[in-house]
């Protein structure tokens, strides 16, 4: 491959070097955000040597080279523009600064849970290995592992105290990472989080038994009753607060002297924001948020297969927009109060519309004839059905079209089947393959079922829509 000349090529489709106004590269896309996207030639550019596929999301126009390719384009490409280096979190915010407030939320949920994700997938994962060694008649008929070897019992008790540190403090990790972004310190933040878990006060967890037995410990403070309730598991309320923190601590050290700043800013800031958490804004959010997570749940339980179905079916368009990073808080909440919830239904349906996307791209790489098609189809289709779909999905299925509207056929049906039984997960991790160890154990083999469902319903609605259409799956058909 001649990189200069690729580069050259690439910076002319993209509209010239003033067009140009961030970029950057990750492990296999060059990241770019352009001032006019009609100066894009898309169909040039995807017949570029090296250009394995492309979309746009968040603001950034990404090129798909692929490891080892993508950064030599990408040197080539800052000797051409002049460009100095950039990070790919500066070619985001270049790119937030293009999105409407919709999506600038969405970007800012995600910026948010992506950094504790890790935390709580151990946490889940370890749950799950729990439930494992606790869960009757999986591995032994009538008994559980620990029942049957009682020399376990400690161990699983240990796994347990374990899995459930990081729903429990959950509050300290989100409010860490949320100051962070919203522009505070995130040590205060982290101080919040733990102020709204504090040993003093109820266990969030106890508080609808003792608001219904009327128990609920209070400070009275001139008159006000204030309710000393903690917000284990919680997300709205924290995600709130630390919002609040970050622009009371900001605004305090506007006002301040700077020789007073490091003793009254920060205790201030975690006094008022104390206050008005335990006063206003917990005790409504947390309504907002038992609301949120119960309506999700009515509405998976009361409209069965149906809402599954619907689900499954609009998964990936919300992948297209971003949006399902949104879920990442949702599906929190659920994990937070699994007691109650069973886990979270979200993940399931996510891994079958990945297996789904994985199926079709595989499809395409199965009937193809053309050489470059098959060499992004079949690596992609792979890695989509170990929950990865961006490759699959933007530089196959969408850019042929019937494909991607296999998949998400192939995913409502799937889908559909799943929630006819309940399937939950109980744990975060890779939406596909790899997900069957998050899954409730007793749920296992309907999980497997579904993602077969998923994968032979989207590998033959693909084969057969190329068929109706009296296409070959190739470069002819993407006109």
């Amino acid at each position: 491959m001649n990189y200069p000349i690729i580069a050259k090529q690439l910076l002319e489709l993209l509209g010239g070097r003033d067009n140009l106004q961030a970029l950057a590269h990750c492990a296999t896309r060059l990241r770019l955000v352009v001032k006019d996207d009609t100066l894009i030639d898309q169909e040039a550019i995807e017949n570029l040597d090296g250009v394995k596929g492309q979309f746009q999301v968040a603001g950034q126009y990404q090129i798909i080279f692929g490891s080892s390719v993508v950064n030599k384009v990408h040197a080539e490409m800052v000797k051409l523009t002049g460009m100095g280096e950039m990070s790919t979190n500066d070619v985001a915010q270049a790119g937030a600064n293009k999105q409407n407030i919709v999506q600038r939320a969405v970007k800012g949920l995600s910026d948010i849970f992506v950094p504790i994700i890790p935390a709580i997938v151990a946490g889940g994962l370890l749950m799950g290995l729990f439930n494992v060694l606790t869960a009757k008649g999986l591995f032994i008929d009538g008994q559980s592992l620990i029942e049957a070897n009682p020399g376990l019992a400690d161990l699983a008790s240990m796994i347990n105290t374990f899995a459930n540190a990081p729903f429990v403090y959950l509050p300290v990790l989100l409010a860490f990472s949320a100051s962070k972004k919203f522009g505070g310190n995130p040590f205060l933040g982290a101080a919040l989080g733990m102020l709204m878990v504090h040993p003093d006060l109820l266990n969030g967890w106890g508080f609808g038994s003792a608001s219904v037995q009327g128990t609920v410990p209070t400070w009275n403070i001139f008159g006000f009753e204030i309710e000393k309730v903690g917000y284990q598991g919680s997300v709205l309320p924290v995600l709130v607060s630390a919002f609040i923190l970050a622009k009371v601590e900001n605004g305090l050290r506007r006002i301040v002297p700077a020789v007073l700043d490091n003793l009254l800013t920060p205790m201030l800031a975690i006094f008022i924001t104390g206050f008005l958490t335990f006063t206003l804004v917990g005790p409504a959010t947390r309504d907002i948020g038992f609301l949120l997570g119960d309506g999700l749940n009515w509405l998976y339980d009361s409209a069965g297969f149906i809402g599954g179905a619907l689900f499954g079916f609009i998964y990936a368009p919300f992948v297209i927009t971003g949006m399902h990073h949104s879920f990442i808080a949702i599906e929190t909440q659920l994990l937070a109060d699994i007691t109650t919830t069973g886990g979270t239904f979200i993940f399931p349906i996510a891994a079958m519309s990945n297996v789904a996307q994985g199926a079709a791209a595989l499809a395409v790489a199965f009937t193809t004839k053309d050489v470059k098609l098959k060499g992004i189809a079949l690596p992609s289709g792979i890695t989509a059905l170990l929950g990865i779909t961006e490759p699959a999905m933007f530089g196959v299925n969408l850019k042929l079209r019937y494909p991607f509207i296999a998949a998400i056929i192939g995913s409502a049906v799937a889908s559909a089947f799943i929630t006819l039984f309940n399937v939950k997960a109980q744990a975060l991790g890779a939406a596909g393959l790899p997900g069957i160890i998050s899954i409730v154990p007793d749920k296992i083999s309907y999980y497997v079922i579904g993602m077969l469902i998923a994968f032979v319903v989207s590998f033959v609605v693909t084969l057969a829509l190329a068929m109706r259409n009296g296409l070959k799956i190739g470069k002819q058909a993407t006109a």
